[in-house]
């Protein structure tokens, strides 16, 4: 029985040291360049994550589509060709979330202590776990900043948006945006953008600065407007299948370092928009509009009931619920 009882325990002892011998690989997969917000976090993530589990935890992070566009990455995630993504909140609508384009409602969010009291309070852990049922388990909102709008024409007044075609994200709320400005709504691949400005595809798109910047596509956008009149944000997501079948103490581990990269990200978030700005003022190819206060006004006046058009869709309460929180 002693022997038998000892070969039990060096089978087990083999086993472990096996497991402990290869590493758990995470494949982080995301669209945009590695010097953005995000890019960066997810390297910062990496860092924090094999450090944290003494290399028990590999991370492979793929930026820019290395492996899946836009419209591929969630169901590439759902299968489990990859294990970790960081998706615009938008991409959750075409997903059967559509509460989540909640977030691409125009000036919904007027300040960024309004934004983080919705995604760090109630109302984001509620939007997170409604993923539980498509496979996917929320981890954390990461923040890109309010958008800008780009064209080869001065975009000051509604009207100026008249029979543009403008690049979106699929969703549905911004689809309303554009044609509220006049516009005309085009979906396209983030990856596939600045092919589509350079050659007339699209005349022009909306992003946060950093992303306007990283991907060049202010060489091909004779100006930008610092309209501010949306938000761009992302949420970390996992295969809920792998991260529940993770052992309990990497789980913590990789827990405790996405909250640390959420806190980097959230810090350099804004610094690389005003950085990325003045870096496109000095190549001199763009010109930077900003709006006067009355510019601003018949910008929300065009835009406001866009809120009201979508409350069928995203939800009445959550879009009340959002607004409260704005005003506090």
């Amino acid at each position: 029985m002693r022997l038998k009882a000892l070969i039990v325990a060096l089978a087990g002892a083999v086993s472990v040291s096996a497991f402990a011998q290869t590493p758990i690989v995470i494949k982080f997969s995301h669209v945009v360049a590695t010097d953005t917000p995000k890019g960066q976090a997810a390297v910062r993530f990496k860092q924090l994550a094999e450090k944290a589990t003494q290399g028990r935890v590999k991370v492979e992070l793929y930026p820019n589509s290395q492996l899946y566009k836009d419209k591929e990455e969630l169901e590439a995630l759902q299968l489990g060709a990859v294990q970790m993504l960081a998706p615009s909140l938008a991409k959750f609508g075409p997903l059967g979330a559509k509460e989540f384009e909640v977030f691409d409602l125009p000036y919904i969010f007027p300040t960024k202590a309004a934004l983080y009291a919705v995604t760090e309070g109630p109302i984001g852990k509620g939007l997170l776990h409604k993923l539980g049922s498509k496979g996917i388990t929320g981890l954390a909102f990461w923040d890109n900043g309010f958008k800008v709008m780009s064209a080869n024409r001065p975009l000051r007044t509604p009207a100026d948006f008249k029979g543009l075609k403008m690049r979106i994200q699929a969703s549905r709320v911004l689809d309303a945006q554009m044609r509220a400005l006049g516009a005309n709504p085009q979906v396209l691949a983030f990856s596939e953008v600045y092919q589509a400005l350079q050659t007339g595809v699209v005349d022009g798109t909306e992003n946060p600065p950093s992303n306007v910047y990283t991907q060049k596509m202010h060489e091909v956008q004779k100006h930008i407007t610092m309209s501010h009149h949306g938000y761009l944000g992302y949420a970390v997501i996992v295969n809920k299948k792998f991260w529940d079948g993770l052992p309990a103490d990497i789980r913590t581990s990789l827990e405790a370092a996405m909250r640390d990269a959420t806190t980097f990200e959230k810090a350099i978030a804004q610094r690389d928009n005003d950085m990325a700005i003045e870096a496109i003022k000095k190549t001199g190819k763009t010109t930077i509009h900003n709006l006067t206060p009355v510019e601003q006004a018949a910008w929300r006046t065009a835009l406001l009931p866009v809120h009201k058009e979508m409350e069928g869709r995203i939800g009445k309460d959550l879009i009340a619920a959002i607004s409260r929180e704005a005003v506090k």
